[in-house]
């Protein structure tokens, strides 16, 4: 019981400098939802839940489970801006562009190219998923330089793992990074004002067509995202300094926290009653501002709750879940139509998503999501790790 109280204690007093414990969970938890969201689509199992004897159906929150690729850029924002925030707080330099650059590369770039390697060589070259040599060079190419989402080759025809296109989006903002972070560090409200303007306008064209196919994920439909990320971020670290948390602070952030939580539920509620493809586009291009607003104060609230439910998201487990995110993410997809494709779990009918066999549907769920949870924590601790220490090291010793 004293290990349990000390472990409680440890992980809810405030976060040290540059650490925000918390985040780790949500990191994951908004993973998860895009990942049912994917793995929802090939099974079709839609759970419910009861709460004070009322059934509520989880179809809302499934169906709309793409709409956390935009928190999950939210908080790669808050967290890249951290050094920034606390560089201002004490009235340091910023960190060095170059050093950003290359901690990103090191962190992204392996994984990801291997992802790209086992995709080609295991699944698009065997299954002859290239109608021309031309075609494979492009996409390869596109990938590789992480310019994929521009190209509609690249980024609706390619076999290449369709979760890929989140990641281009996130290189392309890393390019951009350091200038609109030394920006929003020097003059906040100008460069948010700019970021927050420069993707209404871009989302207001997309919205004006009559096909946004290829402009409702680009990267500028995403800067007030990045922006509002930003903004968290200072607002954090300036109630890291200053706020006295007391008993009835933390009642006060946790009551905002569900109240964020619930108006989550109905904002993906609306998004999911969207019928088609063309709304489904126009509802996320339509929402997105407001929803990572909602990020903002779900964060924030959330970094100075109540420890009961700080701990939940800031716990070992939450940080191993954390941790193997990445590959996670990458993987979940492919490795569930995987399973389909070769008949895991067995069924009795040839469409058993359609056909609503329940114990298939259970079972091939929970396969799909402890298969890749396996496949994603050998890729972190077997590569993703050794790899990024080896190259961090390398480039220390020059």
């Amino acid at each position: 019981m004293q290990k349990l109280i000390s472990y409680y204690k440890t992980h809810t007093d405030k976060d040290p400098e540059g650490f925000v414990g918390v985040l780790f969970g949500l990191r994951f938890m908004m993973v998860f939802f895009v990942a049912q969201f994917h793995i929802w689509q090939q099974s079709w199992l839609t759970p419910t839940i009861e709460i004070f004897g009322a059934r509520y159906s989880m179809d809302a929150l499934l169906r709309s489970g793409y709409m956390w690729v935009d928190g999950m850029l939210f908080l790669s924002a808050f967290l890249l801006y951290l050094p920034y925030a606390i560089a201002k707080e004490k009235g340091k330099p910023s960190p060095k562009a170059l050093n950003f650059y290359k901690k990103r590369l090191v962190r992204i770039a392996p994984s990801y190219y291997l992802c790209v390697i086992i995709m080609l060589f295991f699944s698009a070259l065997p299954n002859n998923s290239y109608a021309s040599f031309e075609f494979l060079i492009k996409d390869l190419l596109a990938h590789l330089t992480f310019t994929h989402t521009l190209f509609p080759l690249s980024y609706y025809a390619s076999p290449l793992n369709g979760a890929l296109w989140t990641i281009g989006v996130q290189m392309q903002f890393y390019l951009l990074f350091p200038l609109l972070a030394n920006g929003f560090k020097k003059r906040p409200l100008f460069t948010y004002v700019l970021m927050t303007g420069a993707a209404f306008l871009f989302r207001a064209y997309a919205l004006s067509l009559k096909d946004s196919a290829m402009y409702f994920n680009q990267m500028p439909a995403f800067l007030d995202v990045f922006a509002n990320g930003f903004l968290a971020c200072s607002v954090y670290e300036n109630l890291r300094r200053n706020l006295k948390e007391t008993s009835l602070s933390k009642i006060l952030f946790s009551i905002i926290f569900f109240i964020c939580a619930l108006a989550f539920y109905y904002i993906l509620k609306e998004q999911a009653a969207e019928s088609g493809v063309f709304n489904i586009r126009q509802g996320q291009l339509k929402r997105r501002f407001v929803f990572s607003c909602l990020m903002m104060v779900l964060s924030v609230s959330l970094c100075f709750s109540l420890g009961g439910i700080r701990i939940i998201f800031s716990n070992r487990l939450a940080r191993f879940l954390a941790g193997i995110s990445y590959q996670f993410y990458m993987y979940h997809q492919v490795f569930a139509v995987f399973l389909k494709k070769v008949g895991i779990p067995p069924s009795k009918s040839p469409a058993p998503h359609m056909a609503g066999e329940f114990s298939w549907q259970v079972l091939y769920v929970f396969l799909s999501i402890a298969g890749a949870t396996i496949i994603s924590a050998v890729l972190t601790y077997a590569f993703e790790k050794p790899i990024s220490k080896m190259l961090l090291k390398k480039r220390n010793r020059v």
